[in-house]
């Protein structure tokens, strides 16, 4: 058994990540990132490597006092099935505890994958309505698709909307 090891990303691990991703966006089962969002986010994203090299990655994006996002978690083609998503979103789970979150929100087509770690189909209303109103100030594409606002929903069509108390 070859071991995962799940660290923090480095800006030298963007051009990585936009490779895991790149394939994903163009299957339409992630949305695809600018570079320059991803080196914004760096300190959101850890790596996941076996024997050294990267073969997944995660990311985890505060909403809220208590809410949080798991975002773009990719595993390369070769790697899936192995516990690589499982080593990472363990890790985004240990992340989001250490912050204080006791939940944790992702938008996916693979529903299959995240119910078996926890995670929920949501409906509309999860944050009370003094919530929504300052989680609609945000300009961040992510909260709008977790508020389920109309300007995003071309990015959304087929996702599902999970939730996991931690």
């Amino acid at each position: 058994m070859t071991s995962i090891e799940v660290r923090r990303a480095r800006t030298s691990d963007i051009p990585v990540i936009q490779a895991l991703v790149e394939p994903l966006a163009a299957r339409r089962i992630l949305l695809g990132k600018d570079r320059v969002t991803l080196y914004e986010a760096v300190q959101e994203f850890r790596i996941a490597e076996v024997d050294g090299v990267a073969v997944g990655c995660g990311a985890l994006h505060v909403m809220w006092e208590d809410l949080g996002e798991v975002r773009t978690l990719a595993v390369r083609d070769d790697h899936l099935g192995t516990g690589v998503g499982h080593a990472i979103l363990d890790r985004i789970e240990a992340d989001a505890r250490d912050l204080g979150l006791s939940r944790l929100f992702c938008l996916t087509f693979e529903t299959d994958f995240f119910g078996r770690h926890g995670f929920e189909p949501i409906g509309e209303k999860v944050v009370d309505p003094e919530v929504f109103a300052q989680l609609a100030l945000s300009p961040d594409e992510g909260v709008a698709e977790f508020l389920d606002l109309a300007r995003v929903k071309q990015n959304t069509l087929g996702n599902t909307r999970m939730l996991k108390h931690l």
